[in-house]
Protein backbone atom coordinates (compact mmCIF):
# COMPACT_ATOMS: atom_id res chain seq x y z
CA UNK A 1 0.00 0.00 0.00
CA UNK A 2 1.50 3.49 -1.28
CA UNK A 3 2.88 5.77 2.06
CA UNK A 4 0.68 8.26 3.30
CA UNK A 5 2.66 11.32 3.51
CA UNK A 6 1.77 13.66 6.84
CA UNK A 7 1.12 17.13 5.90
CA UNK A 8 4.16 18.15 8.23
CA UNK A 9 6.43 16.11 5.96
CA UNK A 10 5.36 17.45 2.94
CA UNK A 11 6.23 20.82 4.63
CA UNK A 12 9.17 20.25 5.55
CA UNK A 13 10.77 18.73 2.54
CA UNK A 14 9.44 21.66 0.42
CA UNK A 15 10.66 24.26 2.45
CA UNK A 16 14.60 22.67 3.11
CA UNK A 17 14.36 22.35 -0.90
CA UNK A 18 12.87 26.36 -0.60
CA UNK A 19 15.94 27.39 1.56
CA UNK A 20 18.60 25.78 -1.14
CA UNK A 21 16.80 27.22 -3.99
CA UNK A 22 16.51 30.63 -2.10
CA UNK A 23 20.44 30.90 -1.62
CA UNK A 24 21.90 30.31 -4.74
CA UNK A 25 19.88 30.30 -8.30
CA UNK A 26 16.66 32.43 -6.81
CA UNK A 27 18.61 34.96 -4.65
CA UNK A 28 17.15 38.48 -4.62
CA UNK A 29 19.56 41.31 -5.79
CA UNK A 30 22.41 42.53 -3.93
CA UNK A 31 20.98 46.18 -4.25
CA UNK A 32 18.08 44.92 -2.06
CA UNK A 33 20.05 43.91 0.48
CA UNK A 34 22.69 46.73 2.41
CA UNK A 35 25.92 46.39 3.76
CA UNK A 36 28.34 43.49 4.87
CA UNK A 37 26.28 40.21 6.68
CA UNK A 38 27.36 40.20 10.40
CA UNK A 39 25.62 39.49 13.91
CA UNK A 40 21.84 37.98 14.25
CA UNK A 41 18.54 39.32 13.74
CA UNK A 42 14.99 38.65 15.71
CA UNK A 43 12.16 37.87 13.73
CA UNK A 44 8.86 37.03 15.69
CA UNK A 45 6.40 35.11 12.69
CA UNK A 46 2.97 34.39 12.81
CA UNK A 47 3.69 32.41 9.39
CA UNK A 48 3.31 28.80 9.81
CA UNK A 49 6.63 27.41 11.20
CA UNK A 50 6.80 24.50 8.20
CA UNK A 51 6.41 27.35 5.86
CA UNK A 52 8.46 29.84 8.20
CA UNK A 53 11.65 27.68 8.59
CA UNK A 54 12.91 27.56 4.98
CA UNK A 55 13.08 31.00 4.03
CA UNK A 56 14.65 32.18 7.84
CA UNK A 57 16.97 28.93 7.01
CA UNK A 58 17.91 30.95 3.39
CA UNK A 59 18.54 34.28 4.48
CA UNK A 60 21.00 32.60 7.12
CA UNK A 61 22.80 30.72 4.51
CA UNK A 62 22.79 33.69 2.51
CA UNK A 63 23.96 36.89 4.42
CA UNK A 64 25.40 34.85 7.34
CA UNK A 65 22.94 36.70 9.94
CA UNK A 66 22.03 34.42 12.37
CA UNK A 67 17.95 34.34 12.79
CA UNK A 68 16.21 33.86 16.49
CA UNK A 69 12.69 33.13 15.68
CA UNK A 70 9.57 33.19 17.76
CA UNK A 71 6.58 31.75 16.20
CA UNK A 72 2.86 31.76 17.34
CA UNK A 73 1.16 28.51 18.35
CA UNK A 74 -1.53 27.67 16.19
CA UNK A 75 -4.67 28.53 18.64
CA UNK A 76 -3.45 31.82 19.20
CA UNK A 77 -2.48 32.30 15.57
CA UNK A 78 -0.64 36.05 15.03
CA UNK A 79 -2.57 37.52 18.54
CA UNK A 80 -0.31 35.89 21.10
CA UNK A 81 3.17 37.53 19.42
CA UNK A 82 0.71 40.85 18.72
CA UNK A 83 0.38 40.95 22.26
CA UNK A 84 3.90 40.31 23.22
CA UNK A 85 5.03 43.13 20.77
CA UNK A 86 2.94 45.70 22.52
CA UNK A 87 3.86 44.31 25.67
CA UNK A 88 7.75 45.02 25.19
CA UNK A 89 6.85 48.12 23.15
CA UNK A 90 9.13 50.34 25.39
CA UNK A 91 12.01 47.53 25.21
CA UNK A 92 11.34 45.50 22.12
CA UNK A 93 12.99 42.04 21.68
CA UNK A 94 12.47 41.40 18.03
CA UNK A 95 13.73 43.39 15.45
CA UNK A 96 11.14 42.19 12.39
CA UNK A 97 7.82 40.99 12.81
CA UNK A 98 6.16 38.45 9.58
CA UNK A 99 2.80 37.82 9.96
CA UNK A 100 0.31 36.18 7.79
CA UNK A 101 -2.40 38.23 7.90
CA UNK A 102 -2.29 42.35 7.57
CA UNK A 103 -4.83 43.86 9.87
CA UNK A 104 -2.82 43.53 13.11
CA UNK A 105 0.12 44.58 11.63
CA UNK A 106 -1.66 47.53 10.46
CA UNK A 107 -2.84 48.34 14.12
CA UNK A 108 1.03 47.87 15.27
CA UNK A 109 1.37 50.11 12.98
CA UNK A 110 -0.68 52.98 13.98
CA UNK A 111 0.26 51.98 17.78
CA UNK A 112 4.00 52.85 17.10
CA UNK A 113 5.15 49.72 17.54
CA UNK A 114 6.46 49.26 13.54
CA UNK A 115 8.73 51.67 12.21
CA UNK A 116 9.24 53.05 8.24
CA UNK A 117 11.60 51.68 5.52
CA UNK A 118 12.69 52.70 2.46
CA UNK A 119 14.78 50.84 1.02
CA UNK A 120 15.83 50.28 -2.57
CA UNK A 121 13.83 46.49 -1.48
CA UNK A 122 10.02 48.69 -1.67
CA UNK A 123 10.48 51.29 -4.37
CA UNK A 124 8.08 51.25 -6.89
CA UNK A 125 5.59 48.39 -4.27
CA UNK A 126 2.44 48.53 -4.94
CA UNK A 127 0.69 51.45 -3.09
CA UNK A 128 -2.48 49.02 -2.33
CA UNK A 129 0.08 46.43 -0.50
CA UNK A 130 2.18 49.16 1.49
CA UNK A 131 1.80 51.32 4.76
CA UNK A 132 2.12 55.40 3.04
CA UNK A 133 3.99 55.48 5.92
CA UNK A 134 6.23 52.46 4.78
CA UNK A 135 6.04 50.53 8.21
CA UNK A 136 4.48 47.48 6.60
CA UNK A 137 4.62 46.09 3.56
CA UNK A 138 2.08 42.89 1.98
CA UNK A 139 2.92 40.18 -0.18
CA UNK A 140 2.13 36.11 -1.21
CA UNK A 141 -1.85 36.34 -1.13
CA UNK A 142 -3.91 33.68 0.30
CA UNK A 143 -7.70 33.70 0.21
CA UNK A 144 -10.85 32.85 2.36
CA UNK A 145 -12.40 29.75 1.16
CA UNK A 146 -15.50 27.51 2.02
CA UNK A 147 -13.94 23.64 2.23
CA UNK A 148 -16.12 20.50 2.24
CA UNK A 149 -16.36 16.75 2.20
CA UNK A 150 -16.61 15.54 -0.95
CA UNK A 151 -18.19 12.37 0.33
CA UNK A 152 -20.67 14.00 2.36
CA UNK A 153 -21.56 16.81 0.58
CA UNK A 154 -23.10 16.48 -2.59
CA UNK A 155 -22.21 18.53 -5.74
CA UNK A 156 -25.25 20.58 -6.38
CA UNK A 157 -25.67 21.71 -2.79
CA UNK A 158 -22.20 23.20 -2.20
CA UNK A 159 -22.51 26.73 -0.69
CA UNK A 160 -21.88 29.40 -3.33
CA UNK A 161 -21.65 32.32 -0.64
CA UNK A 162 -21.56 33.31 3.34
CA UNK A 163 -25.03 33.79 3.47
CA UNK A 164 -25.89 30.00 2.19
CA UNK A 165 -24.41 28.77 5.13
CA UNK A 166 -26.63 30.51 7.28
CA UNK A 167 -29.69 28.20 6.24
CA UNK A 168 -31.34 25.02 7.88
CA UNK A 169 -29.87 22.76 5.70
CA UNK A 170 -26.21 23.32 7.19
CA UNK A 171 -27.06 22.98 10.75
CA UNK A 172 -24.92 21.15 12.84
CA UNK A 173 -22.44 20.72 9.35
CA UNK A 174 -20.28 23.43 9.96
CA UNK A 175 -17.17 24.09 11.71
CA UNK A 176 -14.67 27.74 11.85
CA UNK A 177 -11.57 28.39 13.55
CA UNK A 178 -12.05 30.32 16.84
CA UNK A 179 -12.76 33.97 15.63
CA UNK A 180 -10.51 35.96 18.27
CA UNK A 181 -7.20 34.34 16.53
CA UNK A 182 -5.96 34.27 13.26
CA UNK A 183 -7.05 35.01 9.62
CA UNK A 184 -10.48 33.90 11.01
CA UNK A 185 -10.70 37.25 13.11
CA UNK A 186 -9.10 39.44 10.06
CA UNK A 187 -12.14 37.80 8.17
CA UNK A 188 -15.10 38.45 10.49
CA UNK A 189 -13.89 42.58 10.42
CA UNK A 190 -14.07 42.09 7.11
CA UNK A 191 -17.67 41.23 7.46
CA UNK A 192 -18.12 44.06 9.19
CA UNK A 193 -16.39 46.78 6.61
CA UNK A 194 -18.24 45.21 3.68
CA UNK A 195 -22.26 44.52 5.19
CA UNK A 196 -22.18 47.20 8.19
CA UNK A 197 -22.04 46.13 11.79
CA UNK A 198 -25.87 45.42 11.75
CA UNK A 199 -25.87 43.08 9.16
CA UNK A 200 -22.42 41.30 10.07
CA UNK A 201 -24.13 40.43 13.64
CA UNK A 202 -26.90 38.96 11.71
CA UNK A 203 -24.73 36.79 9.79
CA UNK A 204 -22.79 35.96 13.48
CA UNK A 205 -25.97 35.16 14.86
CA UNK A 206 -27.12 32.65 12.07
CA UNK A 207 -23.72 30.47 12.26
CA UNK A 208 -24.09 30.47 16.32
CA UNK A 209 -28.06 29.35 15.60
CA UNK A 210 -26.47 27.00 13.07
CA UNK A 211 -24.25 25.38 15.74
CA UNK A 212 -21.34 26.10 14.39
CA UNK A 213 -18.49 24.64 16.27
CA UNK A 214 -15.38 26.42 16.87
CA UNK A 215 -11.83 24.79 17.16
CA UNK A 216 -8.16 25.59 17.65
CA UNK A 217 -7.25 27.34 13.85
CA UNK A 218 -7.73 26.97 10.48
CA UNK A 219 -5.91 23.66 10.20
CA UNK A 220 -8.05 21.94 12.60
CA UNK A 221 -11.26 23.12 11.05
CA UNK A 222 -9.82 21.08 7.79
CA UNK A 223 -9.05 18.24 9.75
CA UNK A 224 -12.23 17.86 11.66
CA UNK A 225 -14.13 17.97 8.40
CA UNK A 226 -11.62 15.05 6.61
CA UNK A 227 -12.46 12.86 9.86
CA UNK A 228 -16.22 13.75 9.22
CA UNK A 229 -16.88 15.02 12.40
CA UNK A 230 -18.36 18.29 10.03
CA UNK A 231 -19.14 18.92 6.56
CA UNK A 232 -17.92 22.20 5.80
CA UNK A 233 -15.70 25.19 7.45
CA UNK A 234 -14.16 28.39 6.80
CA UNK A 235 -10.70 28.18 6.56
CA UNK A 236 -7.53 29.80 4.06
CA UNK A 237 -6.45 28.30 0.65
CA UNK A 238 -2.83 26.72 1.92
CA UNK A 239 -4.27 24.70 4.84
CA UNK A 240 -7.06 23.51 1.83
CA UNK A 241 -3.85 22.57 -0.29
CA UNK A 242 -2.01 20.99 2.20
CA UNK A 243 -4.91 18.52 3.00
CA UNK A 244 -5.01 17.55 -0.67
CA UNK A 245 -1.53 16.94 -0.99
CA UNK A 246 -2.32 14.64 2.07
CA UNK A 247 -5.04 12.81 0.11
CA UNK A 248 -8.14 14.23 1.87
CA UNK A 249 -11.53 14.07 0.26
CA UNK A 250 -11.64 18.10 0.54
CA UNK A 251 -12.91 20.66 -2.11
CA UNK A 252 -12.74 24.68 -1.71
CA UNK A 253 -14.30 27.86 -3.33
CA UNK A 254 -13.77 30.94 -2.47
CA UNK A 255 -15.72 32.13 0.86
CA UNK A 256 -17.77 35.20 -1.46
CA UNK A 257 -19.21 37.67 0.60
CA UNK A 258 -22.83 38.74 -0.66
CA UNK A 259 -21.42 38.09 -4.32
CA UNK A 260 -18.53 40.60 -4.01
CA UNK A 261 -16.01 38.26 -3.98
CA UNK A 262 -13.95 36.70 -1.06
CA UNK A 263 -10.86 38.21 1.21
CA UNK A 264 -8.10 37.90 -0.19
CA UNK A 265 -5.12 38.15 2.66
CA UNK A 266 -1.75 38.91 2.42
CA UNK A 267 1.51 37.97 4.06
CA UNK A 268 3.05 41.48 5.89
CA UNK A 269 6.21 42.26 7.52
CA UNK A 270 7.77 45.12 8.93
CA UNK A 271 10.40 46.97 10.89
CA UNK A 272 9.84 46.96 15.22
CA UNK A 273 10.91 50.99 16.17
CA UNK A 274 13.59 50.58 18.58
CA UNK A 275 14.59 46.71 17.72
CA UNK A 276 17.98 45.64 19.20
CA UNK A 277 19.60 44.81 15.77
CA UNK A 278 18.62 47.56 13.21
CA UNK A 279 20.23 46.91 10.40
CA UNK A 280 20.10 42.98 10.06
CA UNK A 281 16.28 43.92 10.63
CA UNK A 282 16.39 45.98 7.65
CA UNK A 283 18.38 43.41 6.03
CA UNK A 284 16.28 40.96 7.06
CA UNK A 285 13.18 42.30 5.68
CA UNK A 286 14.33 43.46 2.45
CA UNK A 287 14.98 39.90 2.11
CA UNK A 288 11.68 38.87 2.64
CA UNK A 289 10.30 41.37 0.44
CA UNK A 290 12.25 39.82 -2.50
CA UNK A 291 11.26 38.00 -5.64
CA UNK A 292 13.04 34.78 -4.51
CA UNK A 293 10.86 34.51 -1.47
CA UNK A 294 7.40 35.31 -2.90
CA UNK A 295 8.45 32.49 -5.72
CA UNK A 296 9.59 29.88 -2.83
CA UNK A 297 6.17 30.90 -1.13
CA UNK A 298 4.02 30.78 -4.54
CA UNK A 299 6.00 27.38 -5.03
CA UNK A 300 5.29 25.70 -1.64
CA UNK A 301 3.09 23.62 0.11
CA UNK A 302 1.21 26.91 0.94
CA UNK A 303 1.04 27.91 -3.14
CA UNK A 304 0.99 31.77 -2.13
CA UNK A 305 -0.40 34.26 -4.94
CA UNK A 306 2.54 36.37 -5.71
CA UNK A 307 1.41 40.34 -5.94
CA UNK A 308 4.22 41.17 -8.73
CA UNK A 309 2.02 40.32 -11.70
CA UNK A 310 5.10 38.51 -13.68
CA UNK A 311 5.61 36.22 -10.83
CA UNK A 312 2.03 35.29 -10.73
CA UNK A 313 1.61 34.26 -14.05
CA UNK A 314 4.78 32.11 -13.50
CA UNK A 315 1.78 30.20 -10.96
CA UNK A 316 -1.25 30.03 -12.99
CA UNK A 317 -2.74 27.14 -10.80
CA UNK A 318 -2.21 29.61 -7.30
CA UNK A 319 -4.93 31.78 -9.37
CA UNK A 320 -7.22 33.14 -6.44
CA UNK A 321 -11.01 33.59 -7.30
CA UNK A 322 -12.71 36.55 -7.16
CA UNK A 323 -11.18 39.15 -4.59
CA UNK A 324 -13.23 41.40 -2.82
CA UNK A 325 -12.19 44.87 -3.25
CA UNK A 326 -11.35 46.24 -0.02
CA UNK A 327 -9.55 48.62 1.92
CA UNK A 328 -7.29 46.43 4.25
CA UNK A 329 -7.13 49.45 6.93
CA UNK A 330 -10.84 50.34 7.38
CA UNK A 331 -11.34 46.34 7.81
CA UNK A 332 -8.42 47.15 10.93
CA UNK A 333 -10.59 49.78 12.25
CA UNK A 334 -13.55 47.65 12.52
CA UNK A 335 -12.01 44.53 14.11
CA UNK A 336 -12.23 45.87 17.82
CA UNK A 337 -16.34 45.88 17.05
CA UNK A 338 -15.74 42.93 14.94
CA UNK A 339 -14.49 41.65 18.39
CA UNK A 340 -16.89 42.68 20.34
CA UNK A 341 -19.85 41.25 18.88
CA UNK A 342 -18.16 37.69 18.63
CA UNK A 343 -17.20 38.02 22.75
CA UNK A 344 -21.26 38.86 23.15
CA UNK A 345 -22.19 36.06 20.33
CA UNK A 346 -19.49 33.43 21.33
CA UNK A 347 -19.35 33.49 24.98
Amino acid sequence: MPRRFTARTIRTFAFLLAAVLLSSCDRPSDANIPGPAQGEVVVYCSVDQDFAKGILAGFEKQTGVRVLARYDEEARKTTGLVQRLRAEKAHPAADVFWSGEIFQTIRLAEEGILRPYQGEAVKGWPPQFADPDGRWFAFALRMRVIAWDTRRVKADEVPQRLEDLLGARWKGRLVMARPQFGTTRGDVASWFAHYGPSRAKEVLRGLAANGVRLVQGNSTAVRTVARGEADVCFTDTDDVYVAQRNGWPIAMMPLDQGGEGALAIPNTAGLVAGGPSPAAGEKLLAYLLSEGVERALAGSDSRNTPIRARLAAEFPANALGKALKVDYAKVAAQMPAAMDAVREIFP
